[in-house]
């Protein structure tokens, strides 16, 4: 695959990120003048994940039986779409719509994931997918950051910026992107998923769990035990970010190489687990260098289980795997927060301890999926 291709599949999916997290500021106090009460905000943040975690594996799979390259300017135009409807939404019930219509159109990260596992050959293939998740780690920080520049402006002008952005990188794609020639078409009916999707389904869900357990419950954290305002909060969730890209850009794909995905992916779980425990346990220091480096292990983690994923199969089907991927993080976003948030009301400790928990067993899957036939097969298949 030619690299131009490779950088333009990636920065499709930054811009389209981006243009989702350039609201986020903007948004709670837009659902309050609206009405919104804090459930109702739940629900508002909540229908993005639902609608997800429901067309996540549709949309995946409508890309094995029709192209990636249609599938992804599907999703693209229905980003641009929801972000439109979000800005000129009226009531609550018109801005929780359009919500659900961007999680619903939100699955073109597993889309690109499986464009670049049809295009890229398998040694390259954990290096494409750091790429693509240093992308969207990246827009998680810079959207915000934008989203705090246009916020003076209110919510409109960050929605219609963002829809404006999407419409772009729509445009963008329909003229530079083709249709990766590696491709294979699905056949018209598949069986259930195998035992290894479900094991590496299963790690992404118990790693994503853990992880926004401790996005949930790190601001109430930092107010309760180090006196953080807002500023100190979002200083430490960008540092969490950039260590996210940072592991990215480079090391995981040296270590994948050397010591095969399946043990990288463990790794970072293991790492994961070792750090959520001492989030809580020390000073205000610790407790920012624990949330880096747990974050680093999360990088470890996504973008291997994605390679894995990819193989994990026949490649006519990747896309229904990786959209069943995207399906289980998604549903972590959904339980996730809440139950963090149950686990932090009992105990500041708990959230944290569970993760580790939760960090733990994602280990043992990823390695128990490593020994599937299923992802022998496809190893075998896409080499």
């Amino acid at each position: 695959m030619r690299r131009p291709v490779q950088l333009v599949i990636v920065l499709t999916v930054f811009i389209d990120l981006l243009g989702f997290t350039v609201i986020l500021p903007s948004l709670p106090f837009f659902a309050a003048d609206l009405g919104a009460t804090g459930i109702l905000y739940g629900f508002t943040v909540t229908a993005y994940s639902v609608a997800q975690f429901l067309a996540a594996p549709l949309l995946g799979r409508l890309s094995d039986l029709y192209g990636r390259r249609p599938v992804l300017l599907l999703a693209l135009a229905g980003s641009a779409l929801s972000l439109a409807l979000s800005g000129a939404a009226t009531s609550l019930g018109w801005l929780i719509a359009a919500r659900a219509l961007a999680g619903a159109f939100g699955g073109s990260i597993s889309v690109a994931q499986a464009y670049l596992a049809d295009a890229v050959p398998e040694e390259r293939r954990t290096a494409a997918m750091a790429r693509l998740g240093m992308a969207i780690g990246t827009a998680f920080v810079a959207g915000p950051a934008l989203g705090a520049v246009l916020a003076p402006w209110g919510f409109q002008a960050s929605a219609y910026a963002a829809a404006a952005l999407a419409a772009a990188n729509l445009v963008a794609a329909w003229l530079l992107l083709p249709e990766p020639p590696g491709r294979r078409r699905a056949p018209g009916r598949t069986g259930p998923p195998g035992t290894g999707v479900l094991l590496l389904s299963g790690t992404g869900f118990l790693t994503m769990a853990a992880f926004v357990g401790m996005e949930t419950t790190l601001a109430f954290l930092g107010r309760d035990r180090y006196g953080w305002g807002p500023e100190a909060i979002g200083l430490a969730m960008a540092a969490a970010g950039l260590s996210m890209a940072a592991v990215q850009a480079g090391p995981v794909t040296l270590l994948a190489r050397r010591w095969g995905d399946a043990r990288v992916a463990a790794a970072g779980a293991v790492v994961m687990a070792a750090c959520l425990p001492v989030v809580p346990a020390g000073p205000a220091w610790l407790c920012v260098l624990a949330v880096c480096v747990l974050s680093a292990g999360n990088g470890l983690v996504t973008p291997t289980v994605a390679s894995l994923l990819a193989a994990a199969g026949p490649p006519d089907r990747r896309g229904a795997r990786l959209g069943a991927g995207q399906s289980a993080s998604a549903f972590a976003r959904i339980v996730g927060p809440a139950g963090a948030g149950v686990l932090f009301d009992a105990g500041v400790a708990l959230p944290y301890v569970a993760g580790a928990g939760l960090a733990g067993l994602a280990a043992v899957t990823v390695l128990a999926a490593r020994n599937t036939d299923a992802l022998s097969v496809g190893q075998q298949e896409s080499s």
